[in-house]
């Protein structure tokens, strides 16, 4: 006897695809039947489902997870993982298995930026969507199918992040808008990481962590963004000379503000000049 109750389509992208696109390997629902196990590791692959109803567990890497209708879960499916439908009330689910040459870089600065493995969104609605229109892409198969896929996948991602990270019920908190806009405002003096800590009265180990966790970017980065965009607005827009512009935007002196304008831009002030 069947155990779950499931409708999957299974993929075979191109060498193009595979090398182009974030791409589908299999997507699909399943209603469990019964409770069993489903096993899984060195699968090269990740995996995002949801649960529609119903509830049940997931192991990953260890650790168990209980998961229930309006819970999301994005794995790297060549970790070890398992998940369990319950007993009592068995759930039904929505997923996609993906990979592509960006997916790798994409759960990196997601597990790098401490997202959840189980994670609740305000409403489940825009993931069911998404999974639909690419389920709808792989039934059609049309001549751009697996462009419109990447895209909707990279949508998906995106949505993942915004839920995970920024949920509705867990605004940034004031003090670290301030620090943010603080930044924006004084980009061109001298600031320091001790100055800004001092200024706003937060410890500067919290102030790295949750800056760069909120706002996935570290001050430093931030601050030289700053400094780079209103240099460049002076490097086409006026006839300043580069040690004028570099003391004018907050760096320390012209050879600084090259050496950090190359790093960024990989041309020097004067070229980003001759060329804008």
């Amino acid at each position: 006897m069947s155990k779950a109750a499931s409708d999957r389509i299974l993929v075979t992208p191109s060498s193009y695809t595979k090398s182009q696109y974030l791409y589908i390997q299999e997507i699909g629902t399943l209603k469990s039947l019964e409770p069993h196990i489903s096993q899984r590791k060195n699968l090269d692959s990740y995996l995002f489902f949801l649960v529609l109803d119903g509830c049940g567990t997931i192991t990953f890497q260890g650790v168990s997870y209980s998961m229930q209708a309006g819970d999301c879960v994005w794995l790297n499916c060549v970790e070890p993982y398992s998940h369990e439908s319950s007993e009592d009330s068995p759930w039904s689910l929505m997923w996609v298995h993906f990979n592509g040459f960006q997916a790798k870089s994409f759960y990196r600065l997601y597990k790098e930026r401490e997202g959840p493995v189980v994670y609740t969104p305000p409403e489940l609605s825009p993931y069911t969507e998404l999974i639909k229109t690419l389920y709808r892409l792989q039934q059609q198969k049309e001549a751009f199918s697996d462009l419109f896929s990447h895209k909707y996948l990279t949508d998906l991602i995106t949505q993942i992040f915004a839920d995970a990270f920024y949920p509705a019920s867990a605004p940034v908190p004031e003090k670290l808008l301030n620090v943010r806009q603080y930044i924006e405002q004084h980009h061109a003096e001298k600031l320091t990481l001790d100055g800004l800590s001092e200024h706003f009265f937060i410890s500067k180990y919290h102030l790295l962590r949750e800056y760069q966790r909120l706002f996935g970017s570290t001050i430093t980065n931030d601050l030289n963004t700053k400094r780079l965009s209103h240099a460049k607005s002076l490097l086409r827009f006026s006839n300043e000379s580069v040690e004028n512009i570099a003391l004018t935007c907050g760096f320390q002196n012209a050879s600084y503000f090259i050496k950090v304008f190359k790093r960024y831009e990989n041309l020097t002030p004067l070229a980003y000049r001759k060329k804008w």
